[in-house]
């Protein structure tokens, strides 16, 4: 693979604040739970779905998205996303994420595969076309398992960085870090959030899926699978500022639809609990 690689090392968190998280009683005693893994586990070496980059492909593919961010740079819905972002209740928070760091990278989980479907290719433009527009967006950092070489290429083409390590959502953020994530499963959220606790979450900012949306769910529904997949998640929420993002059109919805962004500001001295729901 001739696209240049990162490697996160599976170092410790520092000043990082241990949450509590008190489990519900389900009436039966000896419930077995998984294993904690360790980080040097939890993190595994990656290649891509092929080793070499294909010209053809990735000239083609090069045109796709040049095309898509074109498409999506001149539609409504990219103007009211900018917007959102240029209103001071969303772009002071921003600030206060980066407090004296200059700029704030970009790590994107989950991009799909570009070369095949155009959700990912819309989901990425976006990303490209914040980099470019927002002055404080630093290096950008991306990252998923069905990635080929040839996409890989492309992706430095637009001046991203494709990780060589399945971190598998658990990225300690030792400085301001934008984790964008959308459509992701709730365990990679989870992950994530359990990686940086307490304290550590302020120096996040992460656009995904509606925390709201799954806690919602589990009132609703009584979602064991959430329950148990996104425990982080709903425990954060008390102290999480939720912006949803506006898709506009049907054009943008597959690709944005119930996303969100996300802002913490835990309060570290608090227990957090998990209720049965």
């Amino acid at each position: 693979m001739a696209a240049s690689a990162k490697v996160l090392t599976s170092e410790t968190c520092t000043g990082n604040e241990d949450w509590t998280i008190v489990l519900p009683r389900r009436g039966r005693k000896g419930r077995n739970l998984p294993r904690i893994r360790t980080p040097e586990e939890q993190q595994k070496p990656w290649f891509p779905t092929e080793l070499v980059s294909d010209p053809h492909r990735e000239s083609k593919l090069l045109q796709k998205m040049q095309t898509c961010i074109k498409k999506l740079e001149s539609s409504e819905f990219y103007q009211t996303f900018m917007n959102q972002i240029q209103t001071p209740e969303i772009l002071n928070r921003f600030y206060s994420v980066l407090g004296s760091e200059l700029k704030m990278q970009m790590v994107i989980y989950g991009i799909g595969s570009i070369e095949s479907y155009e959700t990912p290719r819309l989901q990425l433009s976006l990303a490209i076309l914040m980099k470019r527009k927002l002055s404080w967006i630093g290096d950008v950092e991306v990252f998923d398992p069905i990635l080929s070489a040839t996409e890989s290429r492309v992706l430095e083409s637009f001046g991203c960085s494709v990780l060589s390590v399945n971190e598998q959502g658990r990225r300690c953020a030792i400085k301001p870090t934008l984790f964008y994530m959308p459509h992701c499963e709730a365990e990679l959220y989870d992950n994530l959030l359990q990686a940086n606790q307490g304290a550590m979450l302020k120096g996040i900012v992460l656009l995904g899926n509606s925390f709201g949306t799954y806690e919602q769910h589990v009132s609703e529904y009584k979602s064991s699978v959430i329950v148990d997949t996104a425990r982080h998640v709903l425990a954060v929420r008390k102290f999480t500022q939720e912006f949803s993002i506006k898709t506009v059109s049907d054009d943008y919805f597959a690709a944005f639809h119930d996303s969100s962004w996300h802002f913490f500001s835990p309060d570290v001295e608090a227990e957090l609990q998990l209720t049965e729901i």
